[in-house]
């Protein structure tokens, strides 16, 4: 698990989406997991470079004319 200051960061500010923002807006997203639990999960696993890439790959491909489903975070 990757622990630098920017993961950290990074994953405080998503923390504070999924408690303070998401409840507002509701269930959106069109994958499992959701966008910010995977985008977590990312960063955990592969810290801020790659984390961070794989999370902006994700956010854009959840839009409604994509059919969504499964979609795990790749291995190290």
């Amino acid at each position: 698990m990757h622990q630098d200051p920017l993961t950290r960061l990074l994953r405080a500010l998503i923390r504070g989406y999924q408690y303070l923002l998401s409840p507002l807006l509701g269930s959106r997203c069109r994958f499992y997991p959701t966008c910010s639990h995977y985008c977590r999960e990312a960063l955990e696993r592969h810290g801020p470079g790659r984390g961070l890439w794989l999370c902006l790959h994700r956010v854009l491909r959840c839009h409604p004319l994509h059919p969504g489903g499964h979609d795990p975070v790749p291995p190290p």
